[in-house]
């Protein structure tokens, strides 16, 4: 696992798996030293077998890379809507546990979708960001993009 150096800001990355193959799925994490993903879909499932939770923990930790579901606390699909849902104890409870884990591990929060502007990791990454946080989304092999350039 790749260890977080403490004397740099806080770098938090996302992606999303949505149209790639687990082994390209791994080559961007590692190409980013992730050491920790988590996965903040509300439930850790998918039409496709590599990306459903508990295969996702086995590959990852085959992988030196850390699983960790927080989609309780963090998942999208909230009744009211999820900015709404960012005001409660569970969502703060699920940003302080990311955070801790980030502290750790370069971490890496992930979804669905590969573009943010379609996926409620925009939200997390929002208030990220507002915490001092620098987000930055992996969309591709070639493209990441700040956090602070999407708005």
């Amino acid at each position: 696992m790749q260890r977080r150096s403490l004397d740099k800001p806080l770098i938090i990355y996302t992606i999303g798996y949505g149209g790639r193959s687990r082994s390209s799925f791994l080559k961007l994490l590692h190409k980013h030293k992730i050491g920790v993903l988590v996965d903040v879909r509300r439930w850790p499932n998918s039409k496709t077998e590599d990306f459903k939770g508990a295969f996702m923990e086995r590959w990852l930790q085959e992988a030196s890379i850390k699983y960790l579901w927080l989609g309780d606390k963090l998942g999208g699909f909230r009744r009211g809507g999820f900015n709404k849902y960012m005001n409660r104890a569970e969502f703060q409870q699920g940003v302080k546990e990311l955070l801790d884990a980030a502290a750790e591990n370069i971490a890496c929060i992930m979804c669905l979708e590969v573009s943010p502007r379609g996926c409620h990791r925009r939200h997390i990454s929002r208030h990220l960001t507002g915490l001092g946080v620098e987000v930055r989304h992996i969309i591709s092999g070639k493209k990441v993009v700040k956090d602070v350039l999407l708005h």
